[in-house]
C-alpha cells in the first residue's frame, strides 16, 4: 500500500495542457448544447443515434487514452479522469459507450500487450472499434477462483480454444471486440496464475451475445452474456503472450476502471445538484422559492461538500497515478466514496423535488435510478472495503514484523 511504490511503466505527462484546456471546453459545450438535448431521444429509443456516435469517434473520444505514436490523445490519467468527468454530466450511456476502450481496455494493453499486439489494437480503437471487458461470470466475479471459462489449447495448431459464459458484460451486444479472461489450468494457482487473458474479435465463430438486459437505469448504455463455444484464437490473441498474467493485468485495468467510475458518480452528482438547486429556486410553496427554506438548503449544502470532497479525492488519486504511483488503494477509496456519495446525492434530489421526485416525468427519478449501479461495478464498495483494509493490515505486519 506504500503510496512511494512506483508502477513499473513510470509517469505519463500526458497532452499538453494548453490543448487539453481547449478540448475539455470543447466538450463541456458539446455535453452541454449536444448530448443533454439529446437525452428524452435516447431515453426513449434506449440507443445513441448512430450520428452521435459517429459524432464521438470524430471528436477522438475513443481513443484518447490511447499514446499519441499509435495515433491516440495521449491523455494522462487526470486528463482521462476530467474527461470522464465532464461527458458523466449527461446521461450515462453516452460514457459508457467509449469507455472500457479508454479506460480498462487500453490500460490492459498498456499493461500487459505485446507490441505486435499494441500495433494491431491501439489503432482500432482510435478509429472507434467498441470494446468490450470480460471477467465476471453467472457463478465468479471478484473471486476468480471459481472462474468457469477456459482455455485449452488447441490440437489443431498453436491457438486456444475457449468455452464458457460471461455475465453483465457492458457493450458486448455491439463490441467489436473483447479482452476475455480465461482459466488456462484447471487448479487454482497462488495469485491467481491460473487466469490468463485473451483478445477476442466479436464475430470469431462461436461467440453470441444475449439480448440486452433489462436494467434499472441507465438507459442506452447495454449490458448482455457473452456465449463462448468453442471459440478458436490463434496464440497471438493470448495477452501478453503469457499464460497466468491474465487477473494481474485485469485487477491493473480495475484502478482505471475504477477511478473512471469515481470521475463518472462525481461528474453525475454534479448534474443531479445543479437540477436540484434549479427546482428549489423555481418551485414555490407558502409564497416563497422553497430554496430559502433551511433544511433545503441543509440537504443542498451537505450535497456541495460531498461533491467537492470527491472532486479533491479525484485530483490526488490521478495526480499520484501520474507520478507513477501505485494508486491500488487510493482508486479503490475513491470509487468507493464517490459511488456512495452520489447516491446520498441523488436521494436528497429526490427529496428536494418533493412529491415530483418520485414521478418519471422529472429528471431527479431517473438520476436516483442511474446513479445506484456505481456504487456495484468495477468492484462493490463491500469488496473494495475488503481490500482496503487487506492492504492496510498486510502494511502494518509489514512494519512491526
Amino acid at each position: 500500500m506504500n503510496s512511494e511504490l512506483k508502477h513499473p511503466l513510470g509517469s505519463n505527462p500526458g497532452m499538453d495542457e494548453d490543448v487539453f484546456e481547449q478540448f475539455a471546453e470543447q466538450l463541456t459545450r458539446y455535453v452541454r448544447e449536444r448530448l443533454i438535448p439529446a437525452e428524452p431521444e435516447v431515453i426513449e429509443n434506449d440507443r445513441i443515434p448512430d450520428e452521435i456516435v459517429d459524432e464521438m469517434r470524430e471528436m477522438g473520444l475513443f481513443g484518447l487514452s490511447v499514446p499519441e505514436e499509435y495515433g491516440g490523445a495521449g491523455l494522462n490519467m487526470t486528463q482521462y479522469a476530467r474527461i470522464v468527468n465532464i461527458m458523466a454530466y449527461a446521461a450515462p450511456a453516452y460514457r459508457s459507450i467509449f469507455s472500457i476502450n479508454v479506460g480498462m481496455f487500453a490500460s490492459a494493453l498498456k499493461n500487459g500487450a505485446t507490441e505486435a499486439q499494441r500495433a494491431e489494437w491501439y489503432p482500432k480503437l482510435v478509429e472507434g472499434k467498441i470494446a468490450c471487458f470480460g471477467l465476471t461470470e453467472p457463478g465468479s466475479g471478484s473471486d476468480s477462483a471459481a472462474m468457469a471459462t477456459t482455455a485449452t489449447p488447441d490440437p489443431d495448431g498453436n491457438g486456444w480454444v475457449l468455452n464458457g459464459t460471461k455475465r453483465y458484460i457492458t457493450n458486448a451486444p455491439h463490441a467489436d471486440v473483447a479482452l476475455i479472461m480465461a482459466r488456462t489450468e484447471k487448479e487454482a494457482l497462488p495469485k491467481n496464475a491460473h487466469v490468463s487473458a485473451f483478445l477476442v474479435p466479436m464475430d470469431t465463430p462461436g461467440i453470441s451475445t444475449g439480448s440486452p438486459d433489462k436494467k434499472m437505469g441507465q438507459s442506452a448504455s447495454h449490458i448482455s452474456d457473452i456465449m463462448l463455444d468453442d471459440v478458436k484464437v490463434p496464440g497471438d490473441a493470448l495477452l501478453g503472450g503469457e499464460t497466468g498474467k491474465g487477473f494481474r493485468f485485469a485487477m491493473q485495468s480495475l484502478d482505471n476502471g475504477r477511478i473512471s467510475v469515481g470521475a463518472a458518480a462525481t461528474g453525475y452528482a454534479r448534474r443531479a445538484l445543479d437540477s436540484a438547486v434549479r427546482y428549489a429556486n423555481e418551485r414555490k410553496a407558502f409564497g416563497e422559492p422553497i430554496a430559502r427554506f433551511q433544511l433545503i438548503q441543509a440537504m443542498l449544502a451537505d450535497s456541495e461538500i460531498e461533491i467537492y470532497a470527491a472532486e479533491a479525492m479525484m485530483a490526488d488519486v490521478t495526480a499520484r497515478a501520474d507520478r507513477g504511483e501505485n494508486i491500488l488503494v487510493k482508486a479503490a477509496a475513491f470509487k468507493v466514496f464517490a459511488s456512495e456519495m452520489c447516491g446520498r446525492v441523488v436521494d436528497r434530489v429526490v427529496q428536494v423535488y418533493g412529491g415530483a421526485g418520485y414521478l418519471a416525468e422529472y429528471d431527479a427519478e431517473r438520476f436516483y435510478r442511474d446513479a445506484r449501479i456505481y456504487r456495484i461495478y468495477e468492484g462493490t464498495t463491500q469488496i473494495l472495503q475488503l481490500q482496503i483494509a487487506k492492504h492496510m493490515l498486510r502494511e502494518w505486519e509489514a512494519a512491526n514484523s
